[in-house]
């Protein structure tokens, strides 16, 4: 494509274009011819209890996996390949780390069919009535909560990584509108905050709009149906997404919140399970934002419960465990401004407007981090475990199994010890590892819960 572009079309134009273009025209070759042969030495298989996929040229690699390790099971169908009706397939089991998949095909609609009569599926006579649905406010308020300028930021610059000399002239031409806007925004207004901030404070919320548009897009039409025993969830707008997946293997379940969604009563909720939400960019929801007490019993056989207490709190003579940091960082924003205007007056107007919005996050990562001391905890009931925590400015309320607890650790320093004060991390199951920590725990509370799981943690602590 680059040769014909650049050749002018003449008698000798196609004699031109393949003596300066052979080479790649070879290279495209070889791809097609292995791309062919790897197709036609691929083969699906089924027997009474695995699926079977054979594959390679050179080396042949056979994988068997059982129908009864399965996890999940992914389709994607991208618009752009709807004409060819194709779709991706993606089997998932607890084996393998760091959300490896297991297997994965692009396929038809002949081998998609016969594929998922063996795959895991939700019994229609069967399935939990009264499921709440997301509608369109829910998906809604979902992206609103979870998107961000960061990512839309990063967006932007796979597009202008990725796309080349067309991105950079879109960009560079979107750049010089921002910066002419800027300007005359900044003119009009009465405090005279520097265009240097005023264009990053646009450029960020641009970048978070755009965020917000890719997650509506990502989980709109979203539904779910599930049984006892299996769950069956889909969404997207262009790149469809349905999911087939095991409730046994669900290693626990994370209603998120931030501080906005925690005021009003309002949760998502996440699951962790292989392969489900192991895609790039995607979280592994299962309920949009919707309200907590909208959660009924119902759901308690896919691991949901809700109007739980805990019997174990942070303890409040731990306030500085979760607030000492904040209140550090929200204390010297100001003076580093007084030190900066002082070295380079030119800038004072950009360090104060710079120190102002420092301060707001400072201040509100002060109120997170106290309403995290006054809710944080775990709660104990039959054979299951919740723990309440933050992380950053989320909000985490985890149920799972006791059996599926991996790692407990009792931490420690020195004064937490001589005020008999820790902080207890959990670990569950699953391909990624994740830690939910509480501080400000007692001590003699934390081994009485890891007696209670079966584990001994004695009196011995790491500092």
């Amino acid at each position: 494509m680059r040769g014909i572009y650049t050749y002018h079309f003449d008698k000798n134009w196609f004699y031109s274009w393949v003596k300066g273009a052979w080479f790649d025209i070879a290279v495209l070759g070889v791809i097609l011819i292995f791309g062919f042969m790897r197709w036609f030495s691929s083969r699906i298989d089924f027997t009474r209890e695995e699926i079977v996929h054979r594959d390679g040229i050179f080396i042949r690699v056979n994988t068997y996996i059982p129908y009864k390790n399965i996890s999940s099971v992914t389709i994607e169908r991208p618009f752009y390949l709807a004409p060819f009706k194709a779709m991706r397939f993606r089997c998932d089991t607890r084996a393998g780390i760091f959300k490896t998949v297991d297997l994965k095909l692009m396929v038809g609609k002949k081998t998609h069919d016969a594929i998922m009569i063996h795959m895991p599926d939700v019994d229609e006579r069967k399935k939990i009535q009264g499921l709440p649905q997301a509608d369109m406010l829910s998906v809604l308020l979902f992206s609103i909560f979870f998107s961000s300028g960061f990512s839309g930021t990063i967006y932007v610059a796979t597009f202008f990584f990725k796309g080349g000399d067309i991105a950079h002239k879109i960009i560079s031409r979107s750049l010089n509108i921002l910066t002419a806007e800027t300007a005359k925004i900044t003119e009009k207004l009465v405090l005279k905050i520097p265009t240097a901030a005023i264009f990053i404070g646009v450029f960020f919320i641009a970048s978070w709009f755009l965020s917000f548009l890719v997650n509506l897009f990502r989980y709109g039409r979203f539904t779910i149906d599930c049984d006892k025993h299996y769950m069956k969830v889909g969404y997207g707008i262009l790149d469809r997404k349905e999911y087939r997946i095991k409730n046994s293997h669900i290693n626990y379940t994370d209603l998120r919140q931030n501080i906005i969604m925690k005021l009003f009563g309002a949760v998502a909720v996440n699951i962790s399970c292989a392969g489900y939400g192991a895609s790039k960019n995607r979280l592994p929801v299962l309920f949009p934002v919707k309200s907590e007490k909208s959660l009924g019993k119902n759901l308690n056989v896919i691991g949901i419960y809700s109007g739980i207490s805990n019997d174990y709190r942070a303890q409040p003579a731990g306030i500085g465990s979760y607030l000492l940091i904040p209140l550090i960082a929200a204390s010297l924003i100001i003076p580093s401004h007084d030190w900066a205007a002082k070295l380079f007056p030119r800038f004072a107007e950009l360090s104060l407007f710079v120190a102002v919005m420092l301060e707001i996050p400072a201040v509100w990562f002060i109120i997170v981090k106290f309403v995290a001391l006054m809710t944080s905890g775990v709660a104990l009931y039959e054979d299951k475990i919740m723990i309440r925590c933050s992380s950053w400015t989320r909000f985490h309320t985890v149920v799972s199994d006791k059996n599926k607890v991996v790692k407990i650790e009792l931490e420690q320093n020195l004064l937490q010890a001589m005020s008999g004060r820790c902080a207890m991390s959990i670990w569950f199951e699953g391909e990624e590892h994740k830690r939910f920590k509480i501080k400000a725990m007692k001590a003699e509370e934390v081994r009485k819960i890891a007696k209670i799981i079966g584990y001994d943690l004695g009196d011995k602590v790491s500092a």
